[in-house]
């Protein structure tokens, strides 16, 4: 297999298909102390890694330079930080189906905050799946008076997210160790604090238990770096229609499991998140095929 892109961005996602499993060992901590490990375990792998490709190293120092590029790092961190906490508790507290609709939700989120902050151009089909995604949450809440909260937070935070990674030229090992970096202070004083309070791992977590804390900065890590060698090589539109297993696992282990009702209310919101999809991705196999068309050599 000469390009191994598509198998790289597969591996990530899957990997973050099977995630839950991980953090589903740490439920009894509570999950702003493992989100604090997360952050700190992560900058040190990171780090150890820029150390090992020392020619890396002058990226940390540009990005530390240029206020614009860390001012832009800095608060995706603040953003993913907000990613990870919720999608952490949503696991803990039994709300996994939540968090896969949350990753359903993410691409017609995209595309709206594309408009809204890069001007970007939306074909008719984009805007109708964007209506339908909005008709679902409407009816949702008008009807059980429910807002989806969770998917909305973890769904609209990773947007975000993507919004601002998408105006910064650090590669992803750079940018994530200067994001983590960034919140490893605050992460560092919150763990002492809880500790000091009781709150914290002691007397939770024993014997191989504590080596979790430092392997949720590894099943952070790898995973983005398989997708950054692997987008690299891999067709956008492939990558959009592989980013589904992830929250296709989550529904899957949510369910058969750990044992989460998938409601009369899940099933609506899911319906009509689900018709959203399929017209996005009938949108984004128009917009391919209407490009490879226009780059064919004329006769």
């Amino acid at each position: 297999m000469k390009n191994k892109g598509p198998l790289y961005v597969l591996t990530c996602y899957v990997i973050w298909g099977l995630l839950p499993i991980f953090w589903k060992l740490l439920a009894q901590v509570d999950s702003l102390y493992v989100l604090a490990s997360r952050i700190v375990w992560s900058m040190v792998l990171t780090g150890g890694i820029l150390l090992l490709r020392r020619d890396r190293l002058a990226g940390v120092r540009a990005a530390f330079r240029d206020r614009r590029e860390w001012g832009l790092l800095a608060a995706a961190g603040c953003v993913v930080c907000v990613n990870w906490g919720v999608y952490i508790w949503a696991v803990a507290n039994g709300h996994m189906i939540d968090s896969s609709l949350a990753y359903y939700m993410n691409p017609i989120l995209a595309i709206l905050l594309g408009t809204v902050l890069f001007r970007e151009w939306l074909t008719k089909l984009q805007w109708l799946a964007v209506a339908v995604t909005f008709a679902g949450l409407v009816i949702t809440v008008i009807r059980y008076r429910q807002i989806p909260w969770i998917a909305l937070v973890i769904g609209g935070s990773f947007a975000v997210y993507g919004a601002l990674k998408k105006q910064v030229r650090s590669d992803a090992a750079v940018s994530t160790f200067v994001e983590t970096l960034t919140l490893a202070p605050f992460a560092l004083v919150l763990i002492f604090w809880m500790e000091a309070h009781g709150t914290g791992a002691a007397g939770v977590l024993s014997g191989w238990q504590w080596l979790l804390l430092p392997v949720s900065g590894v099943v952070t890590t790898v995973p983005l770096m398989f997708f950054a060698a692997g987008m690299k090589t891999t067709p956008m539109t492939l990558s959009g229609i592989l980013m589904y297993i992830n929250p296709t696992m989550q529904l899957l282990l949510s369910v058969a499991l750990y044992g989460e009702a998938f409601t009369a209310t899940h099933a609506i919101l899911f319906g009509f998140v689900w018709t959203g999809l399929i017209l996005y991705l009938i949108s984004g196999a128009r917009e391919s095929r209407r490009h490879r068309e226009e780059e064919k050599p004329c006769v």
